[in-house]
């Protein structure tokens, strides 16, 4: 045994080791404070954000963004940039908002931002953990000394402008938990040097121009807590790895890629799953029954895919679920290019249209879900009866349903939804009466519209209403999506009871007492045209008029008679739009419509109005649409109509009007319509009308002027029309009140008996068309074809249909595939309605190219087709 140290030489021992520690930790420190400088100096910082890292303060550890160890080195640099500055900035960000569960951040609203390249000075802090430099502006690729940074813990670098390819060496970085790369501009494949980051925890990508697949070695990272790869231009499919050893993964986001093929069923071994985003892709096949194993999923968005098969009624089993989406008519990947052009973003930014195409009913396992806010399942080909049974709805705030082929009343189970504030069943096939029990006053979206609904439209009971809840990212942003006022920007409130069968009278108007009490007003619309009302004009909408910041009314096409109120523009000085054409209104225009200051459009057309205009109406300075047309209207057109300076549209045809066309009309530049065919106007038309190139519809025909109308504005009479030939109906009224969602405008859908045998007869010829197309199609896609976002603009005839078909002749016919003329939705793509030539309709299906499910699938939608 060796002899004890004495004191004196144990003393001795102590003082050297206390000195070469200091000597260390002050070596060190004055390391940490060279490098600190040296990145200070790397980097532009135009808002002073780095003012306290000065060579004269010693502290380093008190200076911004900086801290300390125990031992006085520097383990973290944490500086977060925002505003919107710079190249990526808070505004665009914001728009990507279903992104980034479990580890979103605020980007924050000062102008605080770093300008400039990762410098090589951070490798040069050796005891660092933490590197934190979120939403400033640095560029360039990330230096390699940083990836041999063996105590690193930390890398957030999202939402700057890093370049390049990720490394092919992570495995200095063996202490890595968070690697945060988010919206960037980092491009190429995931590198499998990525698979040596064992203890990684979050791995975030998305938002970059990342292509190739998703690596198979995502299974080897034991702790994986969540896996962002949104928002980039991976293909291929899921690999079913991907749930090989996945216990603790809680949140996966693969959304708008090019991914293919299914969902994996491996993802049922990822039991702490609380949210999976997998929206905006190319996924088929049927949603896995297995997925019915998640107990803690809360969130599961599998939207505008090519999914197909029946909503698996196990996904019931998922009692923490609170957001279901299953298809979306919203388009959630916002185009946000940069100068530069990204144009992954852009290209997934033109994929419109919703391909999910399920079958059968909504198994009532899901409307039972305890804990359910948010259900949302437009257009996806659901049927059957109406689910009578949405257990406690405690929580239920969402519902969206529309554009699908339910039948039967809508459940009384609804009623007990105190909570419930959008309900969208518009575009089914529901029939009965409502009940007055349901929440309507407090609803902020109610919509059955284009139902077969009949009865009264009741005065419903409900008075109590439950705060609105936005705290959740879905409801938030579905909600703003369906019923946002484009002037101010807030929610707007709006019940649609439009084309259905209602009769009788409008008795009040659906509104809670408790809403219009509250200090901050809000837009309402109430629209209830095409149904079956009658009555006297009802003067009942008007009564709480001043309650609302803005106020929309449709009646339209109903039966209602009588007068409108003398004083509308005393009481109802909100009133935005008013719509009650159609109807049987009688009397003359009321003066007070002058004091209407708030007016946007007002349309009184096909009525039994008499009398003249009120030359007051030019203190409407807001007015854009005016339609007055087939009246009884008298007199002159009041001259003071050519102040109204925002005016677009004009129509006055079909009335007894006289005297000559005002000058003035001339100097309304943002007039583009302008209708007064079929009246008794006089004397001649105003020179200035002979320029036309701003004018869409011009037709004064069937009037008593003096000379022949000019050939040049002839011209500009709406296309189709033939010179001196009445306009078969007016211009368009502009739709102020379309606040809800998406679908197929005007008519109602159905063919008459010359277009079923039209349609019957062409089908067997179009499917071989098709066939034939899509067996085109196939034969040469590849993902890649999806991203340069092209389109087909040949058809290729095989059949003789005696008429010529031109690809320009489909786009005339079908209105360039205008909505209105949509007549379905399945997953190879929308069907149209089109009369390619007089008394010749056809069906014309717009490939979804890139989106094919599957031969069988194909058959069933052409059989549907010809059935029609």
């Amino acid at each position: 045994m060796g002899h004890p140290l004495n004191p004196i030489n144990l003393m001795l021992l102590i003082w050297v080791i206390f000195t070469l520690h200091c000597y260390n930790v002050v070596f060190g420190n004055d390391l940490d404070k060279l490098a600190l400088i040296e990145f200070k100096r790397s980097v532009s910082d135009p808002s002073g954000v780095l003012s306290s890292w000065s060579e004269s303060n010693s502290d380093i550890c008190s200076w911004v963004g900086v801290s300390c160890g125990s031992d006085f080195r520097v383990v973290g640099l944490n500086i977060t940039g925002g505003g919107n500055m710079g190249l990526f900035t808070c505004n665009k960000y914001d728009q990507f908002q279903l992104y980034g569960f479990g580890i979103r951040k605020s980007c924050l609203i000062g102008n605080a931002k770093l300008i400039g390249k990762l410098s090589y000075a951070i490798p040069k802090l050796s005891e660092l953990r933490v590197l934190s430099l979120p939403f400033n502006d640095i560029s360039g690729e990330i230096p390699d000394e940083i990836f041999g940074m063996k105590k690193l813990e930390v890398i957030d670098l999202e939402g700057n402008m890093i370049s390049g390819s990720l490394s092919s060496s992570f495995s200095g970085l063996e202490s890595l938990k968070v690697l945060n790369l988010g919206f960037n501009r980092i491009s190429g494949e995931i590198p499998e040097s990525l698979s040596s980051l064992k203890k990684l925890k979050i791995l975030n990508l998305a938002g970059n121009r990342i292509n190739g697949s998703i690596p198979r070695f995502v299974n080897e990272f034991d702790d994986l807590q969540g896996l962002y790869l949104s928002f980039n231009q991976l293909s291929g499919k899921i690999p079913s790895e991907i749930g090989y050893n996945c216990g603790n993964l809680e949140h996966l986001e693969l959304a708008a890629n090019f991914l293919l093929g299914g969902i994996p069923a491996s993802l049922s071994n990822c039991t702490k799953l609380k949210s999976v985003l997998l929206y905006s892709n190319m996924l088929q096949e049927e949603i896995p029954v297995e997925l019915g194993r998640l107990r803690m999923l809360q969130v599961l968005d599998v939207s505008r895919n090519s999914l197909s098969g029946p909503i698996p009624k196990q996904l019931g089993n998922c009692t923490e679920m609170s957001v279901l989406v299953f298809s979306n008519l919203f388009n959630p990947v916002p185009n946000v290019g940069d100068s530069d052009g990204d144009v992954m973003q852009t290209e997934l930014a033109r994929a419109e249209d919703e391909y999910n195409y399920f079958q059968g009913e909504l198994p009532l396992e899901i409307t039972n879900l305890p804990k359910l806010k948010l259900l949302w399942a437009p257009r996806t080909s659901l049927e059957g009866s109406f689910p009578n049974n949405w257990g406690a709805c405690k929580t239920l705030e969402i519902v969206n349903l529309a554009q699908n082929l339910f039948t039967d009343e809508i459940s009384t189970g609804l009623s007990v939804c105190k909570k419930l504030k959008f309900l969208d069943l518009s575009s089914n096939k529901l029939t009965g009466e409502l009940s007055d029990q349901l929440p309507v006053p407090c609803m902020t979206l109610f919509d059955v519209s284009k139902n077969h609904f009949s009865g009264s439209i009741p005065s419903f009971r409900y008075a109590t209403c439950e705060p609105l809840d936005l705290s959740s990212v879905y409801s938030r942003y579905f909600a703003f999506q369906a019923a946002k006022d484009g002037g101010s920007g807030n929610l707007a409130v709006i019940h649609n009871f439009s084309g259905n069968n209602f009769t009788g009278a409008l008795r009040s108007i659906p509104i809670s007492p408790g809403r219009t009490r509250k200090a901050e007003k809000f837009v309402y619309s109430f629209l209830a045209g095409e149904n079956k009302l009658t009555g006297r004009f009802p003067g009942v909408l008007f009564d709480k008029c001043s309650e609302f910041e803005a106020m929309v009314v449709n009646v339209s096409s109903n039966r209602f008679s009588g007068e409108i109120p003398s004083n509308i523009g005393r009481i109802c000085r909100s009133l935005r739009v008013l719509d009650a054409s159609g109807n049987q209104i009688a009397g003359t225009l009321p003066l007070s419509f002058g004091e209407l200051r708030s007016l946007v459009a007002l349309s009184l057309s096909r009525n039994m109005l008499h009398g003249v205009i009120p030359v007051n109406f030019s203190k409407i300075k807001y007015l854009k649409n005016l339609s007055l047309s087939s009246n009884n209207l008298t007199g002159p057109i009041p001259a003071s109509l050519g102040k109204l300076e925002s005016l677009e549209v004009l129509e006055l045809f079909s009335n007894l009007l006289s005297g000559e066309i005002p000058e003035n009309l001339v100097n309304l530049r943002n007039l583009t319509v302008i209708l007064l065919n079929n009246n008794r106007l006089s004397g001649r038309v105003p020179s200035g009308f002979t320029n036309t190139t701003r004018m869409v519809k011009f037709n004064a025909s069937f009037n008593e002027f003096l000379d022949p109308l000019p050939e040049n504005v002839m011209a500009a009479s709406s296309s189709g029309q033939q010179p001196n030939e009445p306009l078969a109906t007016g211009g368009d009224f502009v739709n102020y009140s379309n606040y809800s969602t998406p679908s197929p405008k005007g008519g109602n859908g159905n063919f008459n008996s010359i277009e079923i045998a039209s349609i019957t007869s062409a089908s067997a010829i179009f499917a071989v068309l098709l066939a034939l197309i899509v067996l085109f199609f196939c034969t040469r896609w590849r993902p890649k074809s999806v991203a340069h976002g092209s389109t087909q603009k040949v058809v290729t005839v095989f059949t003789d249909t005696r008429v010529p078909l031109t690809f320009d002749g489909v786009i005339q016919s079908t209105g360039n595939f205008n909505a209105s003329n949509c007549i379905g939705n399945g997953g190879f793509g929308a069907t149209y309605k089109a009369e390619i030539s007089a008394g010749f309709v056809v069906a014309i299906k717009r490939l979804a190219v890139g989106r094919f499910q599957g031969v069988q699938q194909f058959d069933a939608e052409i059989k549907t087709l010809g059935r029609l």
